[in-house]
């Protein structure tokens, strides 16, 4: 090919593709290659998690978290018309010129490819990280029915001891002390703080959740919560009784902050609420893990599950009732067959070979930290 051809060649090239493709095209294959070397390479992985990132994920909820609302359901919510849209444009300007079709198209695929460089550093690295067991020198083995029993009484008994700090309604369910999501979020933001010193891989920034405006309709999918990586924000499904939001912004928090593994979410959404400075934060903390355990327990052992449930206090027991209540209404449905299996295949698709059922996984390391730092201490 001579040199006045390629140069014609060339100057086609920038005609129908626009800068933006080839450097979103190099960022998402950079990209990529670390996400295939940090699967087998975790020290990398920790590392990149932890500056990069860390990196990311602030920057994005610097861009977002002075919003109001979510701008995550905003998006869903006009999808169809942005759906819609984006047809139209595609016909308009193929039709207009077969140039600006293809450049719409190339700037279709860029975002593609910036979306999955943003997936990446935000939520992608976490699930190839060391394992948190190891991170915090805690045992993280399979565990027995007794220490399963033993772990549930000590987060039944702390709960127990909160009691009297709690507001129980009429009817069993228990209500937030905060006057705002915000105020409820710095409570948890203290307890981030305390882990942070206590542990430094946790790398500590001030953020909040957004309350889901849809919450309702969103119960019907069984998601309590959800972490958004291309807008950095956490978003909290308020519909759920009291006692879960605390938890559950904690670990969509824990997200935010790297943590992609949905069991590891959980265990330090539990260690930020019990070192939360409101006594409901760690009543919320404690609670929650109480159940996941209970959970297990139950089918281990149902005789030393009734022995320690037995010695729960009446009002938590309420508490749960009420929530099986609130529950009913949400069951079963499509929309929560449908959502737990992409979700299912997301977790396995990540790594997170438990599928869904990884949440509950949780209790070997409530198990080994309650041994660890409990007992010993």
């Amino acid at each position: 090919m001579s040199k006045q051809n390629l140069k014609q060649l060339q100057i086609k090239w920038k005609r129908y593709i626009p800068l933006c493709l080839p450097i979103s095209f190099a960022c998402a294959a950079a990209t990529l290659i670390l996400h295939i070397v940090t699967k087998t390479h975790p020290q990398i992985a920790d590392a990149a998690n932890r500056y990069y990132g860390t990196a990311v994920r602030i920057l994005t909820n610097l861009l977002t978290g002075w919003l109001p609302f979510s701008l995550a359901e905003g998006l869903l919510l006009f999808s169809p018309v942005l759906l819609f849209v984006l047809i139209w444009l595609a016909v308009y300007l193929t039709k207009k010129s077969m140039r600006l079709g293809v450049r719409y198209l190339c700037v279709l695929l860029s975002v593609i490819c910036i979306l999955y460089t943003l997936f990446v550093p935000a939520l992608g690295l976490g699930s190839n990280t060391t394992d948190l067991a190891a991170r915090l020198s805690l045992n993280g083995e399979a565990v027995s029915a007794e220490q399963l029993a033993a772990a549930m009484q000590w987060c039944v008994d702390e709960a127990n001891a909160l009691c009297g700090s709690v507001d129980f309604a009429f009817g069993g369910a228990s209500s937030m002390p905060f006057a705002t999501y915000d105020r409820m979020c710095a409570d948890l933001m203290i307890g981030y703080e305390r882990l942070h010193q206590a542990y430094p891989i946790f790398w500590q920034f001030t953020s909040s959740v957004k309350p889901v405006i849809l919450s309702d309709p969103m119960s019907y999918t069984h998601i309590t919560g959800i972490y958004t990586f291309f807008t950095g924000e956490a978003n909290l499904n308020v519909n759920f009784p009291d006692y879960t939001l605390p938890f559950t912004a904690a670990h969509e928090l824990a997200h935010q902050r790297g943590f992609a593994r949905e069991k590891e979410a959980n265990f330090i959404a539990f260690l930020v609420c019990i070192h939360g400075e409101n006594p409901y934060t760690r009543y919320s903390g404690y609670l929650n893990m109480a159940e996941y355990l209970s959970n297990a327990l139950y089918s281990a052992d149902k005789t030393l599950w009734e022995e320690t449930y037995s010695k729960m206090d009446p009002r938590i027991r309420c508490e749960m009732q009420a929530y099986n209540r609130f529950y009913e209404k949400y069951k079963d449905n499509t929309a929560a067959t449908i959502s737990n299996a992409v979700n299912d295949t997301y977790l396995k698709v990540q790594g997170q070979t438990a599928g869904t059922k990884s949440y509950g996984l949780v209790v070997d390391l409530a198990v080994a930290y309650y041994e660890s730092k409990i007992l010993e201490s």
